[in-house]
């Protein structure tokens, strides 16, 4: 969830009623036509949040106020990117505010990750709902020259914060653009995916926020964090050796293994149960931190969007990519820059729409097609034309769309070791911050796992004719293991020609679309754990959320299986321990992990895909 470039961009407004606490300052040479006023905003708490105001010195007209919030710092990244992420908007004219969240930098208070909703019932309590509302009643008593209207934006951590806004959103927030946001951390965004403990992010995330007012960098004594995560052990020894209970977030996870009140609370699924104002939802296919979110925020609302308010953006990305320039991630080029393109035909007009009464409204869904490099526009989505086909695990590593016909008991295994586990990006693994293959590892190729002996790999013939994904993507396995619990890791990939004429360098890539895990514990139930009765067949269904993805003729489509994906997710000790943040050294245990395929247990890849090869 954290996004720090572009977060913080942008510059223009009026003047300020300047009153005792606010402090004028002189800007940077790129807005020498701005009047910058900083403030320390009071809450109903009396915390104060410190708060930077941006102004156009002769407005032509009463302007809108553009709002983003966040807990990375705003002291100077406006100047700094005034002509940046930001410019389009910058060039249409707003006034811009920016707000270190309570706690962090500059602002007073205590921070809270995720900080759940306050009760409502006592005035007295806070969350971030309540501190945007006190500071919109301050803008607009304090700031002039604004209409009356009022929008926010962000990317990850921002983007939940203008979520949250939205919930029950002040009177004057006419608009909102969450990007990036994470909806539920226990099952799908930066924390935990169905369950399984996201170990790398979560670790060095904490560490960032939680010890000290300011971003901070955990120190790895190993260039190779593989390794370090490795030797680490149980996670037991992370508090014995590194936190030492001091980081709450930390120490929330270790209280609540399990998708319990705490979650729950924190979530914001149950709350999206009505379009409060125009939303413009955000999301990147490659985003490596909150892939669910902005989808899942999306879905969510559109059962209650009666009046057409709520929207859909997804491009070739990944986390905040769309900020700065997005031709490319990696090795893979979209055919032009992709993020300029949204920022001016879909972010600019969709505020001028709402904020200031100009334009028209933007489509309902606008999506990119990768593989294909381009945009498609859609009136609901997944498309009504969707439909499911499926494509079933075979013997010798086939994927067909044919029903397998082998024995009850067909079957492929191998051994997971934990000692030994499969890594999710090639070795050595650097830091997630600052990098640099942390933003650009869901496109690396996938070869470096393929073929090892405890990674199983099933792949279609070339294809005939091209096949589109608009929608779910779904993998179910049938599968048993020796122990009481494992994890499954399935990835869809798109394996390419060993001829590749537009880039021979990418001879037989092999392109990560998407992954998951699932945890075998919670096979019945996130909320109550079971273990795993040692050899029996249990069904496992892993969600690898939307995608929309042209495999073209020649190309072929894989699915890699495996039980490790090291350290982005946590080792399963494969035995069942009541709590794994608690399990040490001595729980570890290979296990014989058996996935079916026969016509009793037909494993397989289910994906919406759009008819007669995709076209429209």
């Amino acid at each position: 969830m954290r996004r720090i470039t572009g977060l913080v961009v942008l510059a223009a407004g009026l003047c300020l009623a300047v009153g005792p606490a606010n402090v004028a300052r002189p800007q940077a040479p790129a807005a020498a036509k701005l009047v910058r006023t900083d403030a320390m905003v009071p809450t109903r708490d009396g915390a104060s949040l410190f708060t930077i105001v941006f102004a156009p010195k002769e407005p032509a007209e009463p302007l809108p106020i553009l709002m983003i919030r966040t807990p990375y710092g705003i002291e100077g990244r406006p100047e700094r990117n005034f002509r940046g992420s930001l410019k389009e908007l910058a060039d249409d004219g707003y006034i811009f505010v920016f707000q270190d969240i309570r706690g962090r930098y500059k602002s007073e208070g205590t921070f809270v990750m995720c900080r759940p909703p306050r009760d409502p019932d006592n005035p007295k309590t806070v969350d971030e709902a309540s501190d945007t509302a006190d500071t919109i009643d301050w803008l607009l008593k304090n700031v002039k020259g604004h209409n009356g209207k009022v929008g926010m934006l962000g990317v990850s951590y921002p983007g939940w914060l203008t979520a949250v806004a939205m919930l029950d959103p002040h009177p004057a927030l006419k608009a909102v653009s969450p990007q990036a946001s994470p909806v539920d951390m226990f099952l799908g965004d930066d924390f935990h995916h169905n369950g399984a403990f996201r170990l790398s992010y979560g670790f060095e995330y904490v560490a960032m926020m939680e010890t000290d007012k300011t971003n901070f960098s955990f120190k790895f004594d190993r260039h190779d964090s593989y390794e370090w995560y490795l030797k680490l052990g149980g996670l037991a020894n992370v508090n014995r050796r590194h936190f030492h209970a001091k980081l709450p977030s930390w120490n929330d996870f270790v209280a609540h293994p399990n998708y319990d009140a705490f979650w729950k609370r924190q979530s914001l699924e149950p709350r999206l149960t009505k379009v409060t104002v125009p939303t413009l939802n955000v999301g990147g296919w490659y985003d490596q931190e909150d892939f669910r979110g902005p989808q899942r925020i999306y879905e969510l609302l559109e059962r209650h969007d009666r009046e057409d308010q709520n929207f859909l953006v997804v491009g070739p990305w990944n986390h905040g990519q769309w900020d700065g320039r997005a031709d490319r991630l990696g090795r893979v080029t979209w055919g032009g820059d992709t993020a300029r393109h949204y920022r001016e035909k879909i972010q600019a007009p969709f505020f001028a729409r709402y904020l200031k009464g100009k334009g028209d409204a933007p489509p309902e869904a606008r999506v990119f097609q990768t593989g294909a490099n381009r945009w498609e526009t859609y009136d609901r989505w997944p498309p009504k034309e969707a439909a499911a086909r499926r494509f079933y695990l075979q013997p010798g590593g086939k994927l067909s769309p044919a029903m397998p016909l082998g024995p009850e008991d067909g079957a492929d295994e191998y051994v997971s070791d934990p000692a030994n586990p499969v890594p999710y990006r090639p070795r050595p693994v650097r830091p997630t911050y600052p990098g640099p293959e942390w933003p650009v590892w869901m496109v690396q190729d996938q070869r470096f796992t393929h073929r090892r002996p405890d990674v199983l790999s099933y792949e279609t013939d070339p294809l005939t004719e091209d096949v589109v994904v608009a929608g779910k993507m779904t993998v179910k396995l049938f599968a048993a293991t020796s122990g009481t619990d494992c994890d499954w890791v399935a990835r869809l990939i798109d394996v390419y020609p060993e001829e590749y004429d537009p880039d021979p360098g990418m001879g037989g890539y092999q392109l990560l679309i998407a992954g998951e895990p699932v945890r075998a514990r919670f096979r019945k139930s996130l909320e109550a754990p079971e273990a795993v009765e040692p050899d029996r067949v249990e069904e496992y269904v892993i969600d690898l959320n939307w995608g929309h993805h042209r495999f073209h003729k020649g190309h072929k489509i894989m699915v890699q299986l495996s039980s490790t994906w090291f350290p982005l997710i946590d080792r399963n000790p494969q035995k069942y321990v009541p709590n794994i943040y608690q399990a040490e050294d001595a729980d570890f245990q290979k296990a014989r992990q058996r996935v079916f395929r026969s016509v009793k247990f037909p494993s397989h890849v289910e994906l919406d895909t759009l008819p007669a090869g995709g076209t429209r």
